[in-house]
């Protein structure tokens, strides 16, 4: 038997029933089908297929250029898109590839400040740094929790930027790109949307639309609202596509990911058949668990504004120790969040933030709708405010949790959780291993 096999067999399986256990409220994480889970382990997953399709240069991409052709079409078909490249590997690398091919170094961004709720891609330590941009950072109205729309105009017309970038990786309300377009043409910059925390909202229809509303280009990760493989994906203009084609191959990805790219196909084919409803549920949770909470007790943020318009909802825990101290303590009850920034805190307190981030797009995935955002919070509740023994709570919130065990909002709706493996009888020298 080898040792070190056994060990990560065993922390894999260990991982699959904490996570069919837990309550999970990341906003940046989701469920494929079963369907498109069994295509990351199909023979794809060891192949190259380096360049475009019809372009390749390897051989053996026969069947590689039908899966990428067909889930461009997919795409293109859903999104109302003129152009889309599939092939960036994440979120970060898609914003990078976008940086790439619209600025050099020394050019002007303007985006939002991580304590504002901007992504570590959208500021100088991450991708824009890396690309040697300047960092300028959006007016932003904390009580809205958005961009101050009348103050933005007047910094793009006042820095003039290469690149005018929007959204977030704390994300509630659309973001006022209609209202940048004028000023944005005017000195020749371009937007661009990082639509990565909404593109499953986008796809259902129920959140702003920005290549509609002015975006020339809508970067991605297709693994959050949207419930597909880790990954990432451009959409822009035509006129657009060669320096975007170019930015993502050669210039930041070589060989993309074949496997995640047929499994992301199968994603936009649900999404079109299933994304209108579950865009809509994603967010009639999150604004029903915000309006429970908030009644509760909890400082829920943007009451004013009906809490959110998207999976998210943001809550300010400094008086109950923090957004770290927070997220462990419902981390021992099997709930599932993280820490957030808020506004008045700096981008340095990471490590001490002041609020948590709660997404209902992985609940929902699972089938769950507004009764049981009452039962969440209810743990929540018990937790932070009742201060009852998070092991106690545990032991409700894994026995609710066994209600929801199956994916929705797509064709085969089996088991969320679900993990098969085959091991060599070689390798195991006689042991048995479980693997569910």
């Amino acid at each position: 038997m080898n040792a070190d096999i056994v060990h990560i067999l065993n922390a894999v399986r260990s991982h699959q029933s904490y996570w069919r256990d837990a309550i999970p409220l990341i906003a940046s994480e989701n469920v494929m089908s079963p369907l498109a889970r069994s295509l990351l382990s199909s023979d794809l997953s060891h192949r190259y297929a380096e360049g475009k399709v019809g372009q390749r240069f390897y051989q053996g991409c026969k069947y590689i250029d039908e899966i990428e052709a067909k889930t461009i079409e997919i795409a293109k078909d859903l999104f109302k898109a003129e152009h889309v490249n599939v092939q960036p590997i994440s979120g970060v690398n898609a914003n990078l590839a976008a940086f790439f091919a619209f600025s050099k170094p020394g050019d002007k961004i303007i985006s939002l400040k991580v304590s504002d709720g901007g992504h570590i891609s959208h500021v100088k330590y991450s991708s824009a740094g890396l690309r040697g941009l300047k960092v300028y950072h959006h007016p932003f109205d904390a009580k809205k929790m958005n961009i101050d729309e009348e103050m933005m105009v007047e910094e793009i017309l006042e820095v003039k930027p290469k690149i005018v970038l929007f959204g977030a990786s704390l994300f509630l309300f659309p973001h006022p790109v209609k209202e940048a377009v004028d000023a944005a043409r005017e000195i020749g910059a371009k937007i661009v949307y990082d639509g990565a925390h909404v593109l499953g909202l986008i796809a259902g229809g129920k959140f702003q639309d920005p290549l509609r509303e002015g975006a020339d280009i809508l970067t991605a990760s297709t693994h959050k609202t949207f419930p597909g493989p880790q990954g990432g994906i451009i959409f822009c203009k035509k006129e657009l596509a060669r320096e975007i084609d170019s930015a993502v191959f050669p210039g930041t990805v070589s060989n993309h990911h074949l496997h995640h790219l047929a499994a992301f196909g199968i994603t936009l084919a649900e999404m079109k058949a299933f994304g209108q409803e579950y865009a809509e549920q994603i967010i009639k949770n999150a604004k029903h668990i915000a309006k429970v909470l908030y009644k509760m007790g909890f400082n829920a943020l943007c009451k004013r504004y009906d809490f959110t318009e998207s999976h998210q909802i943001v809550i300010d825990v400094a008086d109950l120790g923090g957004g770290k101290e927070v997220a462990v303590r419902l981390e021992d009850a099997s709930i599932i969040l993280n820490g957030n920034l808020l506004p008045l805190d700096s981008d340095m307190d990471a490590d001490k933030p002041s609020g948590i981030r709660i997404g209902t797009q992985e609940l929902t995935r699972i089938g769950m709708k507004e009764e049981e955002m009452k039962e969440v919070a209810e743990f929540l509740e018990r937790v932070l405010l009742k201060e009852e023994p998070p092991e106690r709570v545990k032991k409700d919130a894994v026995e609710m949790k066994k209600r929801y065990q199956h994916v929705h909002y797509c064709f085969d709706t089996g088991g969320a959780y679900d993990f098969s493996c085959n091991i060599s009888n070689i390798l195991l020298k006689g042991a048995f291993i479980d693997c569910e």
